[in-house]
C-alpha cells in the first residue's frame, strides 16, 4: 500500500506542501528531508544520474545532476523496463490560471522536454482548465481560453509534434478517460480523499471529485487514440513535488484496477525573488521573472528585489564573503547557468568575497535574459493552427521512434 495520508499532525504544522499551498512554520525555508520522508518518496540520488547518462547517451540534464528534480518514485523500474528494451510515455501537466508563465512554471517543461528527445517516447500534457475554474472561480469560458494561452507557451519549449499530445480537460474528457476515471473513483473513500488533500466540509463536491480527473492520464488505456492494445505500458510523470499528493491516492489505486503505478521524478520549487520560502506567487509580479518580461523588467527585478546573501559593506564583504545558503541570485543560478566550471568559480569568488553582489546579479540578468527572449522568440512562431495541430485526437504512428 502506498503513504497516502499524512501521519503527523506536528510536521504537519511545520510546513504545508500540497496542490494548492506551499508554506513553512515563520515563513521559513523547505524542508525537503521531512518532505520525502512525510510523502514517502525516495532521494534521487548520483547513481539514478550516472544511469540516464549510460542509457541515453546524452549528457544528464542540468535539473538532473544539479539535483533540482531531487526525490522519485520507482523511477528505477522505468529505468529496468527501459534496460529490458521496453518503452514508456511522460505524463506532465499544467493548471492555466494566469496568461503569462513565470519561469518556475517552464522548469517541469523544459526537464519534460529532454527526457522526451532523450529517451525518444511520446508524451501527454494535460491542461486542467476545469480544476481552475473551480478553485480560481474563473468562468468556464476564461478557463478554457488560458489553457490555449498556457498551450503556446509549452509548445515553445520545443516539444516534438509527432510524440506529442497537449489536451484540455473540458474537451478530452469522456470515453475512456471517463471510464478510468470512475473506476478510481470507486476506489477512494471519502475520508481518504480528505486525509490526502485536506478538504472541509466548506469545500464543494467538485474539488473533492476532481484527483480521478488528474490520476487518470496515468493508465495508457486513457489514450486509446495513443496506446490501444498497449494496457501495459508505463507512465512517469515529471512535476514539482507540491503535486504528489495526486499522485500518491493514483499509486494506490492502479493495481486494483489492473495498471502499473505511475512513476514519478519530482523537482524543487523555484524559489521567490525575495527569498526561499516556498513557491512564487502570481499575485505578486515582483516575485517572479515571467516569460512576458523585458530586459528592462528583468534587469529592474532582479536589481531591486533578489534576495542576497551579500555582506552590507564591501568591507565586510570583502572580509566575510556571501552566504550562499540564502542567496537568491546563486540560486537562480543553480538552475539556468549551464557552464558547471562557471558556476563553481561564480560560488568560490563569491563566498570567499572575491566577487561583489552586483557582479553576480549582472551575470543572472544575462542568464535570465537569453532564457526569456528566446522563449518570447519561440511563443511568437506558435500559431492557433499549431495549437490545434497538438491538441488534435490523432494516433502518433512514429512516437517511440
Amino acid at each position: 500500500m502506498e503513504k497516502v495520508e499524512d501521519q503527523n499532525p506536528q510536521q504537519e504544522e511545520d510546513q504545508v506542501v500540497n496542490p494548492w499551498e506551499v508554506s513553512a512554520k515563520d515563513g521559513g525555508k523547505i524542508d525537503y528531508d521531512k518532505l520525502i520522508d512525510k510523502f514517502g518518496c525516495q532521494r534521487l540520488d548520483q547513481s539514478f544520474v550516472d544511469r540516464v547518462q549510460r542509457l541515453t547517451s546524452r549528457p544528464p540534464h542540468v535539473f538532473l545532476r544539479r539535483g533540482v528534480f531531487f526525490a522519485h518514485r520507482d523511477f528505477n523500474d522505468i529505468l529496468d523496463a527501459y534496460e529490458r528494451g521496453q518503452k514508456f510515455y511522460l505524463y506532465t501537466g499544467r493548471g492555466p490560471s494566469s496568461e503569462a508563465l513565470h519561469l518556475g512554471h517552464l522548469i517541469p517543461f523544459m526537464f519534460t522536454k529532454y527526457l522526451q528527445d532523450a529517451f525518444k517516447v511520446p508524451l501527454v500534457i494535460q491542461l486542467t482548465d476545469d480544476e481552475k475554474c473551480m478553485w480560481k472561480n474563473l468562468s468556464v469560458e476564461e478557463s478554457q481560453r488560458l489553457a490555449r494561452e498556457n498551450a503556446k507557451d509549452i509548445i515553445a519549449c520545443g516539444f516534438d509534434i509527432s510524440k506529442t499530445f497537449i489536451f484540455s480537460d473540458f474537451d478530452y474528457v469522456g470515453g475512456a478517460f471517463y471510464k478510468n476515471m470512475v473506476k478510481v473513483a470507486k476506489c477512494v473513500t471519502y475520508n481518504k480523499v480528505v486525509g490526502i488533500f485536506g478538504f472541509t466540509g466548506e469545500d464543494h463536491i467538485g474539488k473533492v471529485s476532481f484527483p480521478p480527473v488528474q490520476a487518470v492520464p496515468s493508465f495508457p488505456s486513457s489514450f486509446p487514440h495513443l496506446f490501444s492494445g498497449k494496457d501495459d505500458l508505463r507512465c512517469l510523470i515529471p512535476c514539482a513535488i507540491d503535486q504528489d499528493p495526486y499522485f500518491r491516492m493514483t499509486r494506490d489505486v492502479a493495481p486494483r484496477i489492473g495498471y502499473h503505478k505511475p512513476a514519478l521524478i519530482e523537482s524543487l520549487f523555484f524559489p521567490a525573488l525575495q527569498g526561499e520560502t516556498g513557491k512564487m506567487s502570481a499575485s505578486d509580479p515582483n516575485s517572479a521573472i515571467y516569460v512576458t518580461d523585458s530586459a528592462k523588467d528583468i534587469k529592474y527585478k532582479v536589481n531591486k528585489h533578489a534576495f542576497t546573501g551579500g555582506q552590507e559593506t564591501i568591507e565586510k564583504h570583502r572580509q566575510y564573503g556571501a552566504n550562499l545558503e540564502v542567496d537568491i541570485p546563486i540560486k537562480y543560478l543553480n538552475f539556468f547557468l549551464e557552464d558547471d566550471a562557471e558556476l563553481e568559480h561564480i560560488k568560490k569568488a563569491y563566498g570567499a568575497g572575491r566577487m561583489l553582489t552586483g557582479e553576480v546579479k549582472k551575470r543572472l540578468i544575462e542568464v535570465l535574459t537569453e532564457i526569456v527572449e528566446r522563449h518570447r522568440r519561440a511563443r511568437a512562431a506558435v500559431s492557433d493552427e499549431m495549437v490545434d495541430a497538438f491538441m488534435a485526437v490523432r494516433p502518433l504512428p512514429n512516437m517511440f521512434d
